[in-house]
């Protein structure tokens, strides 16, 4: 980086010509922070007002196991999101990873869940790479990515389920082990949302993610490499999504293009903005990204612990989405945490 790119980057928050915010950025600041726990709190509060049994029966366990997948793939999302731009392919690397590491795993043993973790890495870091380099707006390359990866995943799967029945024990800590009554796999992804949230707020790299996201030319022109941080962030998304498709067969014990984790996208894409995620770039807190994915895995167990048909189900899954995203989602992209 240039000398000026590292002022950017490194500028300490309380510049002396930084001018005071108001009582009212104050509040929206806070409420960007504190909002989407909010939301989570008052939807838990609701169920278990209608049906104390899933707080004390083990309701809040299911939540976590489902909500695992959706808050990985929901935090490669963000990374995207977070330099201005979307991957739409990212639960489709999910699904890939799932089946190479469900056919991997007999001949591999400990060393397949690092393979799909490289290999998926990869992927991601292509998707970077032709958004950056050759200029391809990435919700028409990632939409092209998704079918080509449901077409490889239809491939090696061979349009059937892959199980995996052999070294299954490198793999099953993940969910049969509780930490604080809740499966070791949902704890594996909270640290990566930490890892996640220290590369934003603590390192230069991750600052300059953030310029990029809030004015990619203002960047440039300070001498950042906007190119190499928007691989970086696809790099992540792929990393992410390769992590959730090892969950995916933590599992079920098994993988397929239309099972377990096939309906990743919407659910982790609207985590990622009730979690707080600017679509505009520039403002996301993984560890909001945290929430936002039990909220959204909390929306359908309540409907159905408390006894909304099915039927109605997906009305009120939009309905509780649109109110969540409303009330969360940053009408200013310029106030960072």
């Amino acid at each position: 980086m240039t000398a000026m790119s590292h002022a950017l980057v490194d500028a300490p928050s309380t510049a002396p010509d930084r001018p005071t915010r108001s009582p009212a950025a104050r509040a929206l600041a806070l409420w960007q922070s504190a909002g989407p726990v909010a939301v989570f709190v008052v939807l838990l509060i609701l169920v278990a007002i209608v049906q104390p049994p899933f707080v004390t029966g083990g309701g809040l366990r299911i939540l976590a196991v489902q909500a695992t997948p959706i808050m990985l793939v929901a935090l490669g999302q963000a990374m995207v999101l977070h330099v201005g731009s979307i991957d739409l392919s990212n639960a489709a690397i999910a699904i890939l990873s799932a089946i190479v590491l469900a056919k991997a795993l007999g001949p591999l043993g400990a060393a397949a869940p690092l393979l799909c973790l490289v290999l998926l890495t990869a992927v991601g870091a292509v998707n970077g790479l032709l958004v950056a380099f050759a200029q391809v707006p990435s919700f028409a390359l990632t939409l092209g990515t998704l079918g080509v990866l449901q077409a490889v995943s239809l491939v090696v799967s061979h349009a059937s389920t892959v199980y995996a029945t052999a070294h299954t024990g490198v793999l099953d800590f993940l969910f049969e082990i509780d930490v604080f009554g809740l499966p070791i796999a949902f704890w594996v992804a909270v640290l990566l949302a930490l890892a996640l949230w220290l590369l934003l707020r603590r390192t230069a790299t991750g600052r300059a993610m953030t310029a990029v996201g809030l004015n990619e030319t203002g960047a440039r022109f300070a001498g950042l490499r906007t190119q190499w941080l928007r691989v970086l962030a696809f790099a992540l998304s792929g990393a992410m999504a390769a992590v959730a498709g090892i969950m995916i067969v933590a599992q079920a014990q098994s993988a397929s293009s239309s099972g377990l984790g096939s309906d990743l996208l919407i659910p982790a894409i609207a985590a990622a903005i009730v979690g707080g995620t600017a679509l505009t770039g520039g403002v996301t807190n993984p560890l909001n990204v945290v929430v936002g994915a039990l909220t959204v895995s909390l929306v359908p167990i309540g409907a159905q612990t408390i006894g909304v048909t099915s039927q109605a189900q997906s009305l009120v899954y939009g309905l509780v989405i649109v109110v969540a995203v409303a009330l969360t989602v940053p009408r200013v992209r310029s106030i960072v945490k």
